[in-house]
């Protein structure tokens, strides 16, 4: 291995300065870089900059006089001492005396580190001796594990031999108790990084499917078998050769990811920020928009750490039965072919998954019919590993596959632990030829929190588990309990993702495919129709729950002629909350829970009514006025007072509230109120679905804005809001309003916001957006906004914006409705990640539809108003 020009045992004596070491390092770094670029293998690079430093280090050994004391060892530890460095990896040393250390020893040592502080490196140091190194090592595991990978740099080589001698006693981290603690370490570490490496910013080293994980592999073979690489653990068969060159790839993949993140940020990142990922993808030859070059980059990144987690399972499975001696364990038959060993399933005839490769999915129906079996043992899982990779057609294409998958898909158990380990372990890629597109498959925003596998995996379990989430989603619950065919719920699930990637809608071409399948599978041609059209109209009623006006009877009868009849209607409800659920863990909050169950209840009534059969509008308003005097009369409130307040409000502020709504305004407006001031009430009730805000205040463009300036100012979201006018010429306001974490407003914060908006309704002209930084992840987000003019047959006129979600965008929103001298009636507030899709209704100041040239106008300042450069 050369250094070309850089070896820094050319360097002359005289020029050992802190400025010509620190050009001379910086010089080496732009090379490699350079040689970086040119695809210069990267294992090559890593080792490549680890001698660099160790020449170095060497010279300045020399340089600072240490190679004068001979009792001295300087050794490279932890990643460095595995002869690996990435541009800005921690150079971890230890240097090692048999016994103390003098004055002159010290006084140099610390010239020593003091100059390569001075350098910038990141150095991290121990000075020791062999006594010290023991009993520190016994009581820190991350010490004993640094120091098992010890490599010389310069000095005495013989204090790095009893080094050695020391750790191999024993009683210094008997293999059994290092195994078990690497073991938990690991978990720790998942669990730290959210359990998952399927995170939109992963953790390349510590996350799951990481590094780490390889090396815990590394680490737990060192210390039982004495081998100093995994090659070396070929000679006992404890990994083969294929395993070792695949564990070599990964390895490869990511460290490539890695040096790149390196060069990028300048500093020892090991998160894959969405702020990196662009110039991460640009440097590693990714081709493609910026948003394609990154989904490429992070699907071989997803699909090489799911290799990474499987191969670690398994090792460390194995290295648990020989170094615990499980082979002694009591054996349960199952069949000729399978037994269950501590409680996991085992395959005994050998080479039956690659010669008869229906008894892959026998392995998974026989976990799904059995509790007591919590995964796959080592061996099993290394024969379907092999067999998965020599497989010559799809399962699905085998009859008798077939069979056995519609028995898991159809047991009570079947999409609980069989699933997730046929997920898992690759085999539902292996079975369904469109699955195996998914995975690994990213979306660039920040809504889609996984891969479109991962978050398919998620929503059935989601589904799995409603019988046990009653309390979380009670109609979900109860619905799903007396559905006819959950099968074709859970086929549904499968795939209403499962074409995301390709060219086209989604939707409609995994419809296609999900027809087909099910016909293929013997289902007939209802059951297939039925499966296909969960897949086609997945999103129907999650778009028309959060981005049209439900309380519009127009748009429950769109939808309801859509769903047809309540078996359609139940399995989408069912399948829309957990496809909700799975697509972020922030996503599901109790105001979209209210939407999507009172779409469900309104879309139920008039199914059961006849979707051509209108209700009697001017009935039910009657209906719900006996009902708050009823209510209010509960309290005393006068009937007549009521009638008489009541004379000012139009049909449609009767219609849009509630009952115990209006009582709750009724009375207010009764109390001692000055119509002079704005009334403001905010609800403390945790038990509804968002925080509603009621404003009452004389009629003024400015409401709307003012209104959402100062909730923004409080770092609250808005969900909702109604906005009526009554025949006095007074606002009747209503938002919805969540935390950013969708949780309610706490109460300290209630009456701040109360006073906020007051104020701003009183002086709207000094009402200012407090614009608050945008957060970091949103910063990588372009999204230019698209206004869309929707048909309406009310004399409204119905317009969605799509636009980043800028800080202060819906006060800006507001602005240009004030400017243009336009009423609002209606806001729907949806938030999707970095971009909102919000819902307006809307009309000219006269209470007129806008004409087509308002409209073009309207377009116009919105565009400008809601440009992302604007808020860049």
């Amino acid at each position: 291995m050369h250094l070309g020009p850089f070896s820094p045992s050319k360097i002359e004596h005289n020029n050992l300065t802190l400025s010509f070491l620190k050009k001379h390092h910086q010089e080496f770094h732009q090379w490699q870089v350079a040689r970086f670029k040119k695809n210069e293998n990267i294992n090559y690079l890593v080792h490549q900059r680890a001698l660099y430093i160790d020449l170095l280090l060497a010279r300045l050994w020399q340089f600072m006089g240490l190679d004068k004391c001979y009792r001295l060892s300087l050794l490279a530890v932890g990643g460095y001492g595995r002869a690996e460095l990435h541009p800005k990896s921690d150079i971890d040393i230890l240097i090692l005396s048999v016994h103390g250390f003098t004055t002159d020893e010290e006084q140099k040592i610390t010239a020593f580190i003091t100059f390569l502080w001075d350098l910038k490196f990141d150095i991290g140091h121990s000075v020791r001796d062999l006594d010290d190194c023991f009993n520190r090592g016994k009581e820190d595991l991350s010490i004993a594990t640094s120091m098992l990978e010890a490599r010389h740099i310069q000095g005495n080589k013989k204090t790095l031999k009893k080094l050695q001698q020391l750790l191999q006693r024993d009683d210094f981290w008997p293999s059994e108790k290092f195994f078990l603690l690497k073991r938990e370490e690991q978990r720790a570490r998942h669990k730290n990084c959210r359990g998952d490496g399927y995170s939109l910013e992963p953790d390349l080293k510590n996350g799951r499917g990481g590094l780490r994980d390889i090396q815990t592999i590394v680490w737990v073979a060192k210390r039982h078998f004495g081998v100093s690489s995994l090659l070396k653990l070929t000679r006992y068969h404890y990994i083969t050769k294929s395993e070792y060159y695949e564990l070599v790839d990964c390895q490869t993949l990511l460290w490539r990811v890695r040096f790149a993140l390196h060069c990028v940020t300048g500093r020892a990142d090991n998160r894959l920020l969405f702020d990196f990922q662009g110039e991460v993808a640009s440097l590693l030859g990714y081709q493609g928009a910026r948003g394609k070059a990154i989904e490429t980059m992070m699907k071989e990144f997803y699909q090489t750490i799911h290799h990474i987690k499987e191969l670690n399972e398994m090792l460390l499975q194995y290295f648990d039965e020989a170094i615990n001696d499980k082979n002694s364990t009591k054996i349960i038959p199952i069949d000729a072919h399978f037994q269950c060993r501590e409680q996991m399933i085992e395959l005994k005839t050998t080479g039956l998954f690659k010669t008869h490769p229906h008894t892959i999915l026998q392995l998974f129906l026989y976990i799904a019919s059995d509790d007591s079996i919590v995964g796959v043992y080592s061996s099993t899982l290394r024969a379907l590993r092999e067999a998965r990779r020599h497989l010559k057609q799809w399962l699905q294409e085998l009859p008798e596959c077939r069979r056995l998958f519609m028995s898991i898909i159809k047991h009570p158990q079947g999409m609980g632990r069989a699933f997730t380990l046929m997920h898992e372990y690759g085999v539902l890629g292996a079975y369904i030829p469109q699955w195996s597109r998914i995975v690994g498959q990213m979306q660039f925003d920040l809504f889609h929190a996984y891969t479109v596998d991962e978050h398919t995996h998620k929503l059935l379990k989601y589904i799995y588990n409603y019988p046990q989430t009653k309390a979380l989603h009670p109609l979900a619950h109860d619905i799903y309990r007396y559905l006819e065919k959950p099968e074709l719920l859970f086929l549904g699930a499968i795939f209403h993702d499962i074409a995301k990637g390709q060219n086209g809608d989604h939707s409609a071409l995994g419809a296609v495919d999900a027809y087909q399948f099910c016909q293929l599978h013997q289902l007939n041609h209802a059951d297939s129709t039925f499966v296909a059209w969960l897949v086609e109209q997945h999103l129907t009623l999650s778009v028309t729950a959060q981005r049209r006006d439900i309380s519009d009877p127009g748009v429950i009868r769109k939808f309801a002629k859509i769903v047809q009849d309540e078996t359609h209607l139940n399995y989408l409800y069912c399948l829309t909350v957990a496809d909700i659920c799975a697509t972020n863990e922030g996503t599901w909050n109790s105001w979209k829970g209210s939407l999507l169950r009172d779409l469900y209840s309104s879309t139920q009534k008039m199914l059961r009514r006849g979707i051509d059969s209108p209700r009697n509008l001017r009935q039910r308003i009657k209906n719900r006025k006996q009902k708050t005097l009823d209510l209010l009369a509960q309290t005393g409130t006068d009937t007549d007072a009521v009638k008489n307040l009541w004379k000012n409000f139009k049909l449609d502020y009767f219609f849009r509230y509630r009952s115990a709504q209006i009582a709750w305004h009724t009375r207010a407006l009764l109390g001692a109120y000055n119509k002079m001031q704005p009334l403001v009430l905010i609800s403390t009730s945790a038990q509804k679905d968002a925080t509603e805000i009621f404003v009452y205040h004389r009629d003024a463009p400015s409401i709307f804005s003012s209104v959402v300036t100062e909730i923004d100012n409080k770092r609250l979201s808005v969900y909702d809001a109604k906005i009526l006018s009554s025949r006095d010429a007074y606002t009747l306001s209503t938002f919805s309003v969540l935390e950013l974490d969708g949780k309610h407003i706490s109460g300290d914060k209630i009456q701040r916001l109360k006073k906020a908006i007051e104020v701003a309704l009183m002086n709207p002209a000094k009402v200012n957006c407090q614009q608050k930084q945008l957060i970091r992840i949103k910063r990588q987000f372009k999204i230019e906004p698209l206004i869309t003019f929707l048909p309406t047959r009310r004399k409204r006129t119905q317009i969605e914006v799509v636009a980043f979600d800028a800080p202060g965008i819906l006060a800006n929103i507001g602005k240009v409705f004030r400017k243009l001298d336009l009423m609002l009636y209606t806001a729907k507030i949806t938030t999707i990640g970095a971009r909102v899709e919000d819902l307006f209704i809307i009309s000219t100041k006269a209470g007129e539809a806008l004409t087509p040239v308002q409209e073009k106008e309207l377009q116009e300042h919105l565009i400008l108003e809601l440009s992302p450069d604007k808020n860049a």
